[in-house]
This record gives C-alpha cells, sequence and structure tokens, in this order.
C-alpha cells in the first residue's frame, strides 16, 4: 500500500507530492530497482520510464542524466525527457537516496519529437525498519512540471495514480528480484 499526498510546490506552480510505502525487501533490493544508473532495472519495470541515460558523470555519486517517458493518460500526455544532476547517497543507517533537480546541459539539447519537462527538487529514500530487514520504507518526492499546454487538471489527476503505480509495480519488481 501507499499514501499519497501533495501540497503547491513553492518551486513552481504545480504541486510537491509525497508518496510513502513499506516494501516487502530489503533496502538493497529496493535500491537495485530504483537507482539511477545507465543500464539499471528502472526501464523494465517503471512504466513512466522509457529510457534513462547518464550525460555525464561528475563523480561516483553526482550524475547528469537524461529520462524520456512515453505518452500516459491515454496519450492525452505527450513522451516526455528530463535532464536532471542527480546525486545518490548512502547514511550510516543502511538510508540509501537519490536526489535530482532539472539543469541545462549542452551534450543534452531539447529533442524535437519530445516535450521538454522539468523536475524540481525531488528524490527516493530507501529507509531500512528496525528489526525487519526485510521490509524497507519507500519515501518519494516529486515536483515535475510537465512542460507543453497540458491543463492543470490533467496533470493533477496524473499524479497520485502514477505514484501509485510506481509502488505497485516496484513490490513487483523486487518481488521478481528475490526469485
Amino acid at each position: 500500500e501507499v499514501a499519497v499526498s501533495w501540497r503547491p510546490s513553492s518551486e513552481f506552480s504545480g504541486n510537491l507530492y509525497k508518496g510513502e510505502g513499506i516494501l516487502p525487501a530489503s533496502p538493497h533490493k529496493v535500491w537495485e530497482c530504483i537507482k539511477p544508473v545507465a543500464g539499471g532495472l528502472r526501464t523494465k519495470w517503471d512504466q513512466n520510464v522509457k529510457d534513462f541515460e547518464v550525460i555525464e558523470t561528475i563523480s561516483d555519486a553526482v550524475s547528469v542524466c537524461r529520462t524520456t517517458t512515453p505518452s500516459a493518460c491515454m496519450r492525452i500526455i505527450s513522451p516526455r525527457e528530463f535532464v536532471d544532476v542527480v546525486v545518490m547517497k548512502q547514511y550510516e543507517d543502511g538510508t540509501m537516496q537519490s536526489a535530482a533537480t532539472n539543469v541545462e546541459h549542452p551534450l543534452c539539447p531539447p529533442q524535437p519529437n519530445l516535450v521538454r519537462g522539468f523536475n524540481y527538487p525531488c528524490g527516493c529514500f530507501c529507509i531500512p525498519v528496525p528489526g525487519q530487514p526485510d521490509k524497507t520504507e519507500l519515501l518519494t518526492f516529486f515536483q515535475t512540471d510537465l512542460g507543453g499546454y497540458l491543463p492543470q487538471t490533467v496533470v493533477d489527476s496524473f499524479f497520485p495514480s502514477s505514484i501509485s503505480g510506481f509502488y505497485s509495480n516496484l513490490a513487483k519488481a523486487v518481488k521478481a528480484l528475490k526469485a
């Protein structure tokens, strides 16, 4: 199960969305499915990620990445691309985090067949559940300007169900990893 909440963003005219739920897998397995790396598993299970590529590696923990998405919402939402600087970190308590925000990069000009969207500060936290090594609390924060000319009502109806689907598909992906 996942709880999705939102409030107006202080970064742009849309909303900041928060997802929180417990996944039936270790933080390591959840991280394997969501970590933002080239050749990672995310394109295999996340219906909102068509392609993911690293444009520039700045350090082991920092990179500039490009994510493309398929059309969504019965094709009302056209395919998008997002270019972000991404930071990954692991904390002493075992929590793993990826945080990102939009950036312009000379090696990644806007593509003519995609709408350029913008991620404002966002991220995922894989948090160990004390005393339960095969459970992970996952906190996600999204504040995305999809770009283009979408009515806000379309965006507002898309995000909560999209976040729910993210958690559901991730739970299936970590279960498949266990097998």
